[in-house]
Formats: C-alpha cells, structure tokens, sequence
C-alpha cells in the first residue's frame, strides 16, 4: 500500500496551523506543521513534502524568501501561499516563481482543497 502524501504547512499562527492540518487530515493526506519558514528548512530535506502551505507574512522568514531559499536549493514542490495582506506585488512575485496558489487568510475550505489536489496532479484521497 503506498503511503499518502505529507503536506507541510507553515504559518507563525498556531490556530492556522491546527485548523489547516485538520483540514488536510480529513482529506486522508499525512500533516507536519512549523510555526517559521527556518523550523521548516531544518527538516525539509530530511522530509520533502509532497506540497507546502505557508503563510505569507512571518516574522523569521517571509514566505517568499522561503520560496526562494527553497528553489536556490533546487528543492522545487507545490507551494500554497495564505496571507492576511494580499497585495498584486506578492502575488505577482509568488506566482511567477511558481507557486500553485495565492489564497487570502481566512481561506475557503474547498479552495484549499482544490489548490492541494492540482499541485498533487489531481490526485484526490477522497
């Protein structure tokens, strides 16, 4: 039997960061949660995700150098952005680096869904 994917989700709120991994839980993906983009890149290469949601405004580690620090690396999965503060500069950024999706906080439940199964390919655990 092959193992689920693990999605990784990275945000500095703790009630995002709960919420979302009950969110993938229940869609019968694996979850592992970081509240920085530096606790995420200590464990990253040991445990690649299959996709990464992370917030965009963090105070360690924007979500965009995160993204950056990642593709210099050549470490390049899906990536989810959430952000309180969307602005087109950032989203513009993100999205021509590559990322799946530009979702403003808080984000709709089905839109998170969707994001996640087009970076996995369409592939859907329920």
């Amino acid at each position: 039997m092959t193992e689920a994917p693990m999605i990784a989700i990275v945000d500095d709120d703790e009630a995002v960061r709960s919420s979302l991994a009950s969110l993938v839980r229940s869609l019968g993906y694996r979850v592992r949660t970081y509240g920085s983009g530096p606790d995420f890149l200590r464990d990253a290469f040991d445990r690649e995700p299959a996709c990464l949601i992370s917030d965009v405004q963090m105070p360690a580690m924007t979500g965009d150098e995160l993204q950056a620090r990642l593709h210099a690396a050549g470490r390049r999965f899906p990536i989810i952005f959430l952000t309180a503060f969307p602005t087109d500069s950032v989203r513009r950024r993100v999205l021509d680096a590559g990322a799946q999706c530009f979702l403003s906080k808080p984000p709709d439940g089905d839109t998170i869904i969707r994001c996640i199964e087009e970076a996995l390919g369409g592939r859907s655990l329920h």
